[in-house]
C-alpha cells in the first residue's frame, strides 16, 4: 500500500471534512483495503466512521424500518423481527461471503462495493472500467458477466442487499453537501448503467447514512446460485416482493442480480404479473419478459437457464 493519513470522525458533517475531494471512508474495510492493496484506489486519507452515533442501529415504526448504513451485514441476517418480516433482506444477507466476512461487513459497504470482474481487480490491466479503451471482458473471459448492460462494460453488480432492497422499495439516505439526500435503488446505481468507469451513483464525499424500507403488507424472497454452496459471489440473484393472496400477486416487484451493471428489473414483468395466479405459464411468461433485452457473451450463456430457474423458484417462494 502507499502512505496515507488517518482519521477519525465523530459526526458525518465531520466524516464528510475530513474525506475532502481525495479521501475515503472506512467501515468494515473489506473492499476498500483490499483495493488499495491492489492498488487500485489511492486514497490520501481513511476517514474511520465506525464511531458515529446512531448509524448503527435497526429501528421500527408504523411507517417505515430504519437501517444504519454501519449495521453489519450479520445483525441483519441474526435479526428475529427482520426474518419476519422482511425474510428476502435476511436470506440475501445470509449469502454474503462468509460468517467471519459479515461479522465486518457494513450494509453502506455493501451497497457502495466496486466491481469483482477480474480484469478491473488485474492490477496491470487498463480495463474500460479503469479509463481504459476496451472492456476486455467483452473478448475475452466473460463467464461471471453481464447479460444487461446500458454502456460497453459488462462488469455485472456483486451487492446482495441491493437486488434484496430493490425488492422492498427502499430509500437510501445519502449525506451529499451537507443535506440529506434520497436515492431510490435504481437512482443509486442509474450512473453505473450509463458510464463505464461508474460503479454507483455516489460522488466523492457522499456518505451513505441509512436505509428506509416502507412498512408494508408484502411477502419478500431472495434465492441465489452460486458455483459454491457457501462463501461465494452469485451467478445469478433474484429478489421479489408482493402482496398475497393466496397464489395471487399485486405490488409486485422482482429485481435480478449478477447480471447486469445494476439492479436488474423490467417495469413490463412487474406489471405483467400484477394480478397474476403464480403458476409455470405464469413464472415462465415473467422470466421471458426479463429476459427480453439479454445479450449473452461467449461465456455466459448458461445465465439465461439459471434466470428462468430462479424466478420461477422465487415466486414459488412468495406463494409458499
Amino acid at each position: 500500500m502507499k502512505a496515507f493519513e488517518y482519521a477519525t470522525a465523530l459526526s458525518p458533517a465531520s466524516a464528510r471534512e475530513l474525506v475532502g475531494s481525495d479521501g475515503a471512508y472506512l467501515a468494515g474495510g473489506n473492499d476498500l483495503l483490499a483495493l488499495m492493496k491492489e492498488y487500485l484506489i489511492d486514497p490520501k486519507r481513511l476517514v474511520n466512521i465506525k464511531s458515529l452515533p446512531g448509524m448503527d442501529k435497526i429501528q421500527s415504526s408504523s411507517k417505515a424500518w430504519t437501517i444504519g448504513a454501519l449495521t453489519t451485514v450479520a445483525e441483519i441476517e441474526d435479526h428475529a423481527d427482520i426474518a419476519k418480516t422482511f425474510p428476502g433482506l435476511q436470506q440475501a444477507a445470509a449469502e454474503v461471503g462468509s460468517r467471519q466476512i459479515r461479522n465486518v461487513a457494513t450494509v453502506g459497504g455493501n451497497l457502495a462495493q466496486h466491481s469483482r470482474c477480474w480484469y478491473f481487480r488485474h492490477r496491470d490491466v487498463l480495463c474500460l472500467k479503469k479509463g481504459g479503451e476496451m472492456c476486455y471482458a467483452r473478448h475475452g473471459e466473460s463467464k461471471y458477466h453481464s447479460l444487461f448492460t446500458g454502456n460497453t462494460c459488462i462488469s455485472p453488480l456483486p451487492s446482495n442487499l441491493a437486488i434484496a432492497f430493490g425488492a422492498l422499495g427502499a430509500t437510501v439516505i445519502v449525506l451529499r453537501d451537507g443535506k440529506e439526500t434520497p436515492m431510490s435503488i435504481p437512482d443509486l446505481y442509474q450512473k453505473a448503467w450509463d458510464e463505464p468507469t461508474a460503479h454507483n451513483s455516489l460522488q466523492q464525499g457522499d456518505l451513505i447514512v441509512r436505509v428506509e424500507i416502507p412498512a408494508q403488507q408484502r411477502k419478500s424472497a431472495y434465492l441465489q446460485m452460486s458455483e459454491k454452496s457457501v462463501f461465494d459471489w452469485a451467478l445469478v440473484s433474484c429478489a421479489a416482493a408482493a402482496k398475497v393472496d393466496g397464489k395471487k400477486l399485486s405490488d409486485v416487484k422482482i429485481f435480478l442480480g449478477a447480471v447486469s451493471n445494476v439492479p436488474y428489473q423490467v417495469a413490463a414483468a412487474n406489471e405483467f404479473l400484477e394480478g397474476k395466479t403464480v403458476d409455470d405459464a405464469t413464472t415462465a411468461k415473467a422470466a421471458d419478459l426479463l429476459l427480453e433485452k439479454a445479450h449473452v457473451q461467449t461465456h455466459n450463456g448458461y445465465k439465461v437457464p439459471i434466470v428462468r430457474a430462479l424466478v420461477r423458484r422465487t415466486l414459488a417462494q412468495l406463494t409458499a
